[in-house]
């Protein structure tokens, strides 16, 4: 009986994506790249054919027969039974600029807090309660944040790794915009924001090693390995990044969505070691599947120790249910080759404070959720 419910679920989930495909190809076939984008995109040596394209090889995703079976048959509890724990975060807390020094506080999924050397970074802010073009079909979050978006404010600089829906939210953008957040972004994203209207003042758009500059910190984009797409049309039409934040004197890394790749030894030479990396664990499919462009976690420990630095924070999972793994397997995954590999990893609750240079208590809080 149970898994009739799960074919009727993927089987209903199958007839409104199609009504939704039409709704994206409309969409996309509106959207025009501005003559002065266009140059700047063909200007780029990732840039092939009208496509990027990532350094290393990037085998086709094996979504054959294994993949189906796991999706309609496969046993994995992918979304948590019992509540997520989340620590409320007190909005009257950014009336003030940030403190001096760094801190963090994880907000769910790839989303994180960033205040360091007195400046708010938010990492791919995702507030909505689905990561889909419509809020009344998709992943829908396992918790809600420790702030409701509406409340949010103070916010210096977002940095965006890519246009997929999980780490690039209209309507968390549309609203940080109007507190005047700066947003930096890979080459080609910026077309969305035009398309929403936010001032172009507001947004920077970056090639892989450029730097820019706001107030005291650095903000670079770095590489990694992953891919693009938003509709039907447009598979790699953006390009994708991760990213280095310095102050005077703090660095912090965060990987956005990426597979395993030798361009992390690559920021680490030139870049690292940084005060903190944080590195998605999760979200990664059967066999090989999706292998070119998620990691898996025992990989986010080796690209911490490539980029090197003092403390890694696990992001990317247990928020939205994205892969076909158990919603917990991933950290489990990750703590112990970190153990294996003298890692210091970090596991803080949604919405609790982890101060840089403080010892911090690690809880495995997700063994109580279910």
């Amino acid at each position: 009986m149970k898994k009739l419910l799960k074919i009727l679920k993927w089987i209903a989930i199958l007839a409104l994506s199609i009504g939704i495909m039409g709704g994206l190809l409309a969409w996309y076939l509106h959207t025009d790249i501005s003559e002065e984008r266009e140059r700047r995109m063909q200007s780029s040596e990732h840039f092939v054919d009208r496509a990027f394209v990532n350094q290393e090889r990037q085998a086709e995703s094996d979504l054959g027969m294994e993949f189906m079976q796991e999706q309609f048959f496969g046993d994995q509890q992918r979304e948590p039974e019992g509540s997520v724990p989340v620590i409320s975060f007190d909005p009257a807390q950014l009336q003030n600029k940030a403190d001096p020094g760094l801190r963090t506080i994880w907000l769910g999924h790839a989303s994180v807090l960033v205040e360091i050397d007195g400046y708010r970074i938010l990492t791919d802010p995702v507030l909505s309660q689905r990561v889909s073009p419509f809020q009344f079909l998709g992943p829908k979050r396992t918790h809600q944040p420790p702030l409701p978006l509406e409340q949010w404010t103070a916010v210096d600089a977002v940095v965006i790794s890519h246009n997929h829906y999980d780490h690039l939210d209209e309507a968390t953008v549309r609203h940080l915009a109007a507190q005047g957040t700066k947003f930096f972004v890979p080459l080609g994203v910026g077309q969305y924001f035009e398309d929403w209207n936010i001032p172009s003042s507001q947004v920077v758009e970056m090639e892989w090693w450029q730097s820019e500059k706001i107030g005291a910190l650095t903000i670079i984009a770095t590489p990694n390995r992953h891919y693009s797409s938003r509709g039907l049309l447009d598979y790699k039409a953006t390009h994708w990044s991760s990213w280095s934040i310095s102050g005077p004197t703090h660095k912090v890394f965060y990987s956005g969505d990426s597979g395993y790749s030798k361009l992390f030894s690559q920021i680490g030479e030139r870049l690292g070691p940084f005060d903190l990396n944080i590195i998605k664990v999760g979200a990664y499919g059967p066999g090989q599947a999706w292998a070119d462009i998620h990691m898996t976690p025992e990989e986010a420990i080796q690209v911490h120790l490539d980029i090197g630095g003092k403390r890694m924070l696990p992001v990317h999972w247990m928020t939205f249910n994205l892969a076909l793994h158990d919603w917990d397997e991933p950290i489990k995954r990750a703590l112990t080759a970190a153990e294996r590999k003298d890692v210091a990893v970090v596991t803080p609750k949604i919405g609790e404070i982890v101060h840089a240079g403080q010892p911090f208590l690690n809880e495995f809080w997700w063994d109580e959720v279910d």
